[in-house]
């Protein structure tokens, strides 16, 4: 090659690389992702400034977003606002469109995700089922049977040898763990109080924590002997969310109809305060740094910044219609 057939390809190459989006639709650094339920929208969030800087419109009533690992897609699970829901919406964060509706007939009632090892993983209420999504065939390649009514949420582990499931009409939290094979899983079942809903496992990973919706109680359970280890009567209205502080000390807990976030010391599972935030608090997520959380205002239609040094709520963020779902996303 000539010097100057090799300058130009270097101009050319420098060009197109600057002309290429970097990410979240050409600005690096983290996102909070926010689902609009009422608009039926995916809100992208500079949770410096708190400005919306993309709205992408998604499927019938989107209730969970979940991330890819290298921060480049979401996926959001459209329930259905007006009935049964039946399709995932898979976003691309760089130049913030919805590049797949995927079907997932006769699976219905898509809701909670997780994304693991390449693939989404989704629960389906109606089904009674968890599924898996590979987006690199666009194809559900496994589903796996939970047996309980309402499965709701679904965390699964990054090795993907465990998955567990919170039941609503079932009252359970489900533990599944992969036998000698990815085709074998076990499960039990661990009876809780009525219609956990909210669940989350403690960063250590020793724990898994489910609120109750009917009964104002918070189930402990025990992940090496799956078994629940204490009860702990929050006496919440209708509780919804329930999340532990990256740093594990503190758990907390939307109640809905207290329009109330409860704080609960992990270690000595006491209460410490119960902060009103806004109608009808929903969905809860930390920021990784510890120092924030946000909390969903479905009626009032912000999400509130929640500083977890002082407790004290130090903003919002109007993001649309009915927030619901969040997700954290960092692609620096």
């Amino acid at each position: 090659m000539s010097a100057r057939a090799l300058a130009a390809l270097t101009v050319a190459l420098s060009l197109a690389t600057a002309a290429a989006p970097r990410g979240f639709a050409g600005a690096d650094g983290p996102r909070l992702l926010v689902l609009n339920k009422d608009d039926a929208t995916l809100a992208i969030v500079d949770p410096a400034s708190g400005t919306v800087e993309h709205l992408v419109p998604t499927g019938d009533g989107p209730h969970e977003v979940a991330v890819s690992t290298d921060g480049r897609t979401a996926f959001v699970s459209n329930y259905g606002a007006t009935g049964p829901g039946n399709s995932i919406s898979m976003i691309d964060l760089v130049t913030a469109r919805e590049i797949r509706r995927i079907d997932t007939t006769p699976i219905r009632r898509p809701h909670g995700l997780a994304f693991a090892d390449g693939k989404l993983y989704f629960t389906a209420e109606l089904n009674r089922l968890i599924a898996r999504y590979d987006p690199a065939t666009n194809t559900v390649d496994w589903l796996l049977g939970t047996g309980q009514t309402t499965t709701h949420m679904v965390i699964v582990n990054k090795e993907t040898t465990r998955i567990f499931t919170a039941n609503i009409g079932g009252n359970s939290i489900a533990i599944f763990e992969r036998g000698p094979n990815a085709q074998t899983w076990n499960e039990t079942v661990v009876p809780v109080g009525r219609g956990p809903e909210g669940m989350d496992v403690a960063p250590n990973g020793q724990e898994v924590w489910t609120a109750h919706s009917q009964d104002g109680g918070v189930s402990v359970i025990d992940v090496a002997t799956k078994k629940v280890v204490e009860t702990i009567d929050l006496k919440t209205k209708r509780s919804n969310r329930l999340k532990f502080t990256p740093d594990g000390r503190r758990v907390l807990v939307s109640d809905v109809d207290a329009n109330e976030i409860v704080v609960v010391d992990a270690a000595t599972r006491k209460e410490i305060t119960r902060l009103p935030v806004g109608q009808r608090p929903l969905g809860i997520l930390m920021a990784p740094d510890g120092s924030r959380a946000f909390v969903a205002m479905n009626t009032d239609h912000y999400v509130a910044m929640l500083d977890l040094t002082s407790l004290r709520v130090t903003g919002r963020i109007s993001t649309g219609k009915g927030p619901d779902g969040m997700a954290w996303v960092d692609r620096r």
